[in-house]
């Protein structure tokens, strides 16, 4: 079954090399969406498939590979990969969905989507170290020519930054990897038969030190966040989407993956930095999004902030905070990929995401009432207001992590608050007032907006409805994810508890 999944994406991929390039790109989209939504309903069979109490691999699948090199076909979903893989499956149709006007290049464009997407699945039901690493590299270059051939006016620094820094995590991935098994003495690289107990504590804090950097580059934490807001703001709407919402969550998995499942001793040693070092992000991120101008570049570094909760729930290891970190991962992507539809809206209605500029655009008769209506609704759930999905993830990693770690659970908290702050401005400024404001009326704005905006299609708003719906029932009934989570999560803090 997991190997389906995997081909699903992958021969959809292929398709799209071998159609003819005078193939009109709403038919290429309409194909592209088509095999998407096959991937969400075969990842939604999966659900049915799973065993809600089992803790460990599901749906095995091993074979030999390449032996010499320890390099197997390992395949296995728990409670942990398993909303992710329904996340990816969601949102890169979402992505699809979502692309308008494409006249460059549409066979290559929804090639790369597709790839990626296979990438992500590999990523999330690999049970092997450098299977693993493969489909983690994988993505890489698919998403440096989506950001390089498809983004804005400094598409190639933000590419070839965000190309650098990516790279960079990989090669220290690999180096903690191979350097367990030099210390092992051992090819194998499967996970299961994995034991760090005879490594000595001064290698697995090496070993461990590496994934931390790795991983937290990808993450993005600072002080290795600086390619993320460049890339977000060269990137497309469809691009944004899928960085935001589900890579980055590559990062958060390998770290609760392979940096607390394979060196729970170390773990424990490195914990109350970790910790620190998730206020630092999450105060960071917050206050860096208060100073923005551009409404895209606010989103993407509260992604920064909200991204910290989940090291601080990782760094804690307790059910209830980890927990915490896998609600976090699923309401962020749902949340920031809300948050950059509505974006990419306004910016193709008004063609402009400045917020000295932007104002009114709530105006039930000339402006963009029910995008204004949908970017309130995204901004209070990513601020935690109760009854929605930001709420229940940030509540559950506060409750799992003050115990154990209260100044940073403090700190994160007042992160928390300043979310609201800068997203106040962002509504108070883009969506109230008077929607046209002269250079004479303000002299610092020497642009002004047309008074009649034109209307938002009912297709323009789909994509960003359901996500809105997922967020609230998200938040309404969580029993339904952590159903699925509890038993994995359970089994890696009590791995934690037992190592501390």
């Amino acid at each position: 079954m997991l190997s389906i999944l995997l081909l699903i994406p992958l021969f959809g991929a292929l398709l799209f090399l071998l159609l003819p390039s005078e193939l009109a790109p709403t038919r290429m989209r309409s194909i592209a969406i088509v095999v998407l939504v096959l991937q969400l309903l075969w990842s939604i069979r999966l659900l049915f498939a799973f065993d809600l109490e089992l803790p460990g691999m599901q749906l095995q699948e091993s074979f030999s590979w390449v032996e010499r090199l320890g390099l197997r076909y390992e395949l296995g979903i728990d409670g942990l990969s398993l909303p992710l893989v329904l996340l990816n499956a969601a949102l890169t149709l979402v992505a699809a969905v979502c692309t308008r006007e494409l006249s460059e290049r549409p066979r290559l464009y929804f090639a790369l989507i597709l790839l990626i997407s296979f990438a992500v699945n590999g990523a999330f039901v690999a049970n092997n170290l450098l299977f693993f690493l493969i489909f983690y590299e994988l993505e890489l270059i698919p998403l440096w020519l989506l950001i390089l051939i498809w983004g804005g006016s400094q598409r190639v620094y933000a590419a070839t930054k965000f190309l650098l820094f990516t790279a960079v995590s990989g090669v220290l991935i690999l180096t903690a990897f191979l350097g367990l098994a030099f210390i092992n003495g051992s090819v194998d690289f499967s996970l299961s038969p994995l034991v760090t107990e005879r490594i000595g504590m001064g290698s697995q804090l090496i070993l461990l030190g590496c994934l931390l950097v790795g991983f937290g580059i990808k993450i993005p934490l600072v002080p290795f966040h600086s390619w993320l807001p460049d890339a977000h703001t060269q990137a497309s709407t469809p691009v944004s989407v899928l960085l935001a919402g589900v890579l980055l969550k590559l990062g958060t998995y390998g770290l609760l993956r392979f940096g607390l499942g394979m060196f729970p001793d170390a773990w424990a040693v490195l914990a109350p930095a970790m910790a620190i070092w998730a206020a630092i992000s999450v105060l960071y991120g917050s206050l860096a999004a208060i100073a923005q101008r551009d409404m895209k570049r606010m989103v993407a570094f509260s992604s920064v902030g909200h991204m910290g909760y989940v090291l601080l729930a990782a760094a804690a290891a307790t059910p209830v905070a980890l927990m915490g970190a896998v609600f976090q991962m699923v309401s962020h992507g749902l949340i920031s990929a809300l948050l950059f539809l509505l974006v990419g809206v306004v910016y193709r209605k008004t063609g402009t995401r400045d917020l000295e500029v932007l104002r009114g655009l709530l105006n039930p008769e000339l402006g963009l009432p029910f995008t204004g209506t949908l970017m309130i609704l995204g901004v209070m759930a990513s601020a935690g207001l109760p009854g929605m999905a930001g709420f229940i993830s940030e509540f559950l990693v506060f409750r799992g992590s003050i115990q154990i770690y209260p100044l940073a659970t403090l700190l994160c908290m007042v992160g928390s608050g300043l979310t609201a702050v800068y997203f106040l401005l962002l509504v108070n400024r883009a969506f109230f007032g008077r929607l046209a404001i002269t250079p004479e009326e303000d002299p610092a704005i020497q642009k002004r907006l047309d008074v009649q905006l034109a209307p938002v299609a009912p297709r323009e708003t789909i994509p960003a409805l359901a996500l809105a719906i997922a967020v609230i029932a998200l938040g309404l009934l969580p029993a339904g994810l952590g159903g699925i989570s509890d038993a994995a999560t359970g089994a890696m803090a009590q791995l934690f508890s037992g190592a501390g």
